[in-house]
C-alpha cells in the first residue's frame, strides 16, 4: 500500500510538470470578458519601470504601469500587474501566470523564437559605466577585465563573446555599489538605468557613445496572435496621438534615440515590428543564439563546478560556525554577566534576522569601510549566521548532561575549564551530532542564497542553466541530484558515527567520560 501511494504521489507530480504550460492562458476575448489584462514584470527593476510610490506604497507607478494602463484603456479592460523575477519572465508568461510580459524585455532572436513580440515602446541605449580616470573607452580596451550586467541581457550577450569576466547581478544598483568599491572595472547596461543608478554616484562616469541600440517590446505566447494585434493596433494608436511620447517625456525618457518610435507611428503594427528588426542592422551583431538548446556536456561542467563552490562554501562556512557556536554556548552557560549578555544578544540579533539581509549589509553595506571578496563575505555571512544556531545546539546538549558529572569532577580535584574540556564537552558532542548534521545540511542549502552578492553557485547556475536551454525540469532534476550527492554522504557518515558511538565499549561500561 505504501509503495501505491507512493506512485501515486509522483505520478500527480509528473502531471503537473508535464501539463501543458498554456493550460491557463486566456485569449483576447476571455480578457475582454473578464476585465482585466494581467501583465507581468518585476519591481526589483524599480524606478523608472515598475516600482511602488514612496507616497503610497499600495500604489505602483513607472513609465511602463502608465503604459500599461493606457492600453489598458485601448482595450476596455483594466490593467493587473502581476509580480515575478525578471529573469524567469519569459518561463512564466509561457506557462499562464500572465497575459502579456512589460518590463523592459528586449528585442532578441532568442525571445523571438519562443514568445511573439509587440512593436517597440522604447529604444534602448546600452552604456558603458567606468570609474573617473580610467582610460577605457570602448569593450574592447576592457579586455580581461571585469564588467558587471544583468543575467539574461543584450549586455550579456555581447560579454559572453568578449575576452573578459562577466560578473552577473540580480538588481540594478549593485553593479555601480561595486565599480565604485573597485570589485569590478566596468558596468554595461541600458543608458535608462546607467542614468539613474550609474551616472550620478560620485568617481563614477557614463561613456556618451551607445555600444549599441536596441528595442523594448512587449511579449505575448505565440498562440495568442489576436492579443498580439490588438496589442499592436492600441500601441500604434498612442504612437500617432502623441500619447506614448508624452507618457516618456513624463519619465524624463524621452531623447533623440526615440525616432524610430516616431517613424513607426507612419507604419502599421505589423511593419513596425519588422523595422525594429531592420533598425538595428547597423548596430553590432549580437552571439546567435544555438538553434536546439540542450542541456549537454559542458552545461554539466559548470554545474559540477557550481557544486564544487557550493561545497567548499559551505565547509568553509561551517569550519566557521560550529567552533564559534561552541564558544558562544560555553560563553552563555559559564561566562560572567557581560559575557552572557553579548553572547546572547550576538545568538539573538543572528537569528532574529533574514540570512540574505546579513549577506547585503556584510557585503554592500560595509563596502565603505572593508571591501570583502565576494566568496569571503559569503563564508562569513553564512558561518556568522549559522554560528547562532550551533551555539543553541551546542548549549542544549551542555544542559543535557546531568549535574552529577561536574560535581564529580570537581571533587576529583578539575579546574571548571578541565570539567568542560575533559567531562562535559565530549558527551555534549555526542549529543549534539545529529542536530550538527542536519545544520550543515540546511547550510548547504542556504548557500543558495550567496547568488544575491554575485556568487555563481550550483542553484544560480541552474537558474542560468534553465533559462538558456528552455526547461527548469532537466536542470532543476540534476541540481537536486547533486544537492542530494552532496549531502548524503554526510548524513550516512554521520549515522555510522552515531552508531560507532552508541557501541562504544567504554561508554556503555560506564567508564571514561
Amino acid at each position: 500500500m505504501r509503495y501505491t501511494w507512493a506512485l501515486s504521489l509522483w505520478a500527480l507530480v509528473l502531471e503537473c510538470l508535464l501539463v501543458s504550460p498554456d493550460a491557463s492562458a486566456r485569449s483576447l476575448a476571455q480578457i475582454k470578458k473578464q476585465g482585466t489584462l494581467t501583465w507581468g514584470g518585476d519591481l526589483q527593476g524599480g524606478e523608472p519601470y515598475v516600482f511602488e510610490n514612496p507616497k503610497n506604497r499600495k500604489q505602483l507607478i513607472g513609465f511602463e504601469v502608465e503604459i500599461a494602463d493606457e492600453l489598458g484603456k485601448r482595450l476596455g479592460v483594466v490593467a493587473k500587474f502581476s509580480q515575478h523575477d525578471w529573469s524567469t519572465l519569459v518561463p512564466s508568461l509561457e506557462r499562464g501566470d500572465f497575459d502579456v510580459i512589460l518590463n523592459g524585455l528586449e528585442d532578441t532572436s532568442d525571445r523571438r523564437s519562443r514568445i511573439a513580440l509587440s512593436a517597440p515602446y522604447f529604444v534602448y541605449g546600452l552604456t558603458i559605466t567606468i570609474r573617473n580616470g580610467d582610460s577605457y573607452r570602448s569593450l574592447e580596451a576592457l579586455k580581461g577585465h571585469k564588467v558587471g550586467t544583468m543575467n539574461q541581457t543584450v549586455a550579456h550577450s555581447l560579454l559572453k563573446v568578449m575576452p573578459l569576466e562577466a560578473v552577473l547581478y540580480e538588481g540594478q544598483q549593485e553593479p555601480y555599489a561595486d565599480l565604485s568599491s573597485g570589485r569590478t572595472d566596468a558596468v554595461l547596461l541600458d543608458h535608462i538605468i546607467a542614468q539613474r543608478y550609474g551616472c550620478n554616484v560620485k568617481g563614477l562616469t557614463c561613456l556618451s557613445d551607445d555600444v549599441t541600440r536596441g528595442y523594448y517590446v512587449m511579449g505575448v505566447r505565440k498562440s495568442d496572435d489576436t492579443l498580439l494585434v490588438a496589442l499592436n493596433e492600441a500601441l500604434k494608436s498612442m504612437q500617432s496621438d502623441g500619447s506614448l511620447r508624452a507618457i516618456l517625456e513624463r519619465w524624463r525618457l524621452w531623447d533623440p534615440r526615440q525616432s524610430p518610435l516616431s517613424a513607426a507611428a507612419d507604419a502599421s503594427a505589423d511593419a513596425s515590428t519588422d523595422a525594429s528588426a531592420d533598425a538595428s542592422a547597423d548596430a553590432p551583431a549580437l552571439a546567435a543564439p544555438p538553434e536546439v538548446p540542450r542541456f549537454d556536456a559542458e552545461q554539466i561542467k559548470m554545474f559540477l563546478k557550481g557544486a564544487g563552490i557550493t561545497l567548499a562554501l559551505s565547509v568553509l562556512a561551517f569550519a566557521i560556525a560550529s567552533p564559534f557556536g561552541m564558544a558562544l554556548a560555553l560563553t552563555r552557560l559559564y561566562g560572567g554577566k557581560i559575557e552572557k549578555f553579548l553572547a546572547g544578544s550576538y545568538i539573538e540579533i543572528f537569528r532574529g534576522t533574514p540570512v540574505l539581509l546579513q549577506l547585503y549589509v556584510l557585503y554592500y553595506g560595509l563596502a565603505p569601510i572593508i571591501k570583502l571578496d565576494a566568496f569571503v563575505a559569503a563564508v562569513l555571512g553564512l558561518g556568522l549566521n549559522y554560528a547562532a544556531y550551533e551555539a543553541e545546539v551546542h548549549r542544549g546538549a551542555l544542559l543535557s548532561i546531568p549535574s552529577g558529572q561536574s560535581e564529580a569532577a570537581a571533587a576529583l580535584g578539575l579546574s571548571r575549564w578541565q570539567t568542560i574540556r575533559h567531562v562535559l564537552m565530549p558527551q555534549a558532542l555526542r549529543t549534539a551530532l545529529p542536530a550538527v548534521t542536519n545544520d550543515f545540511v540546511a547550510l548547504l542549502k542556504d548557500s543558495s542564497l550567496v547568488s544575491v552578492i554575485t556568487v555563481v553557485e550550483l542553484t544560480k547556475r541552474m537558474t542560468i542553466a534553465a533559462v538558456e536551454v528552455r526547461s527548469w525540469l532537466i536542470p532543476g532534476l540534476a541540481c537536486a541530484v547533486l544537492y542530494f550527492c552532496l549531502s548524503y554522504p554526510l548524513a550516512a557518515f554521520a549515522r555510522y558515527l552515531e552508531r560507532r558511538l552508541e557501541h562504544d565499549p567504554a561508554r556503555s561500561s560506564g567508564k571514561g567520560l
